[in-house]
């Protein structure tokens, strides 16, 4: 018997997971995943603080582009950023939780369009996301047995 839709998701994101070294470096943590959705987080560390001792932009992109990624491999399909645009609204500063949810916008075919925000713990928006997608062909797990074929 196949995987749910939901199932799928976790799944696919387990498998991801386990080989996301950058994410998990990053003290990064998966809240959420859902068929076209992700919801990760992060806490701003002493070493993510720049010279104006706020969080570096950097680390704010990385936390989105992590959120994108899952969310638009969520359907076991390997999928691939084609580009992305971030807009910033407001600093991150040392010691906040920095949540990004991701959400597919609309997937035509083989390209994908997600929309990521992230935001601190008082759920003040940080930053604004949006991320063009592309499958490449594959899957990332088996569909009935969720095993990994990365």
């Amino acid at each position: 018997m196949a995987l749910s839709a939901q199932q799928l998701a976790q799944a696919c994101a387990d498998a991801m997971w386990a080989d996301d070294k950058a994410s998990q470096g990053l003290g990064m943590a998966i809240e959420s995943m859902a068929p076209g959705r992700s919801e990760l987080s992060m806490t701003v560390r002493e070493d993510m603080v720049n010279g104006h001792s706020i969080c570096h932009g950097g680390f704010i992109f990385t936390l989105a582009d992590s959120a994108f990624a899952f969310a638009c491999n969520s359907e076991n399909f390997n999928t691939v950023a084609a580009g992305v645009r971030i807009e910033f609204l407001a600093p991150g500063k040392l010691g906040d939780r920095l949540t990004a949810v991701a959400e597919q916008v609309h997937q035509g075919g083989r390209t994908g369009v997600y929309d990521v925000v992230v935001t601190n713990q008082e759920a003040r928006k940080l930053a604004v996301f949006r991320g063009n997608s592309h499958r490449i062909g594959g899957a990332l797990v088996d569909e009935n047995t969720g095993e990994s074929q990365l």
